[in-house]
């Protein structure tokens, strides 16, 4: 299966050094890495460029000028964009478990996507971390983690926790910095809404308008391990507006939205 590996990121590139490190160490790579940036400055663009030099696999960066938060049209310019057909959508500011690209080849089933867990790093590792720009090799007994049981491996542990969930119970914890997608059925849904701007919601209307198209959702946990950089709360100002637009989608079984991914 051909995957395409989609980092988003904004003005963080001290973040997303420790984020592509560990994207370099992956047991199994993605097709080819892209980073979706929402208008980052000159220091992400020279750091994907050194990036693009060391990898065994294309890089492409899908940039955008920065408008304020536009995090849904920046993923579907990086969805029209990507050449695989198994799309996983991250976050620049994660660290990856070696086997976080595996895992998800792994899990992935035709008829369905998926959203996995993270495990935070504390504030004080994370300054550590930063400082250093070494990302360690992070795995469930490392210092400094926060909701450790997200850290913890087991294949089987993964397939029956993926048979105990539904989706009607699952559907309001779905992390966009860890999900993956066919694209064939991101092209059904359009993908993204970019009627979402600003932090919130925009991740739970694309989990909701797939599953209305027939598509489940299976929750991976035990694998696809990610750990989170800490940073400060994002503006949350829009997050009314959005979950209006989301229970929108669910009330009117929406599937197809008019803002997403075809036009690009």
């Amino acid at each position: 299966m051909n995957s395409s590996l989609i980092i988003s990121t904004y003005n963080r590139p001290e973040a997303l050094a420790l984020c592509l490190q560990s994207v370099m160490r992956q047991s199994v790579m993605p097709g080819e890495v892209m980073i979706a940036d929402d208008g980052s400055g000159t220091a992400t663009k020279n750091l994907v460029d050194a990036f693009r030099k060391q990898s065994n696999v294309p890089v492409v960066h899908v940039w955008q000028e920065d408008d304020g938060y536009q995090l849904s049209k920046i993923r579907n310019k990086a969805f029209a964009a990507a050449k695989g057909d198994y799309l996983i959508q991250t976050d620049g500011d994660l660290i990856f478990h070696r086997h976080f690209i595996k895992d998800h080849l792994s899990f992935a089933r035709k008829g369905s996507f998926v959203s996995g867990a993270r495990t935070n790093i504390n504030e004080a590792t994370t300054h550590q971390l930063i400082q250093q720009q070494i990302a360690p090799d992070l795995n469930y007994n490392s210092a400094g983690l926060e909701k450790r049981y997200n850290a913890f491996r087991n294949a089987l542990l993964q397939n029956v926790n993926a048979a105990l969930q539904t989706a009607s119970t699952n559907l309001h914890y779905v992390l966009g910095c860890n999900m993956a997608f066919f694209k064939t059925d991101l092209q059904t849904v359009n993908g993204y809404n970019e009627a979402f701007t600003g932090w919130g919601k925009e991740d739970n209307d694309i989990a909701a308008r797939l599953i209305n198209s027939g598509i489940k959702l299976r929750m991976l946990k035990f694998g696809a391990v990610v750990f989170h950089l800490w940073h400060k709360e994002t503006d949350k100002n829009k997050v009314s507006t959005n979950e209006t637009l989301f229970q929108e989608s669910l009330k009117n079984n929406v599937t197809f939205v008019p803002l997403g991914m075809n036009q690009y």
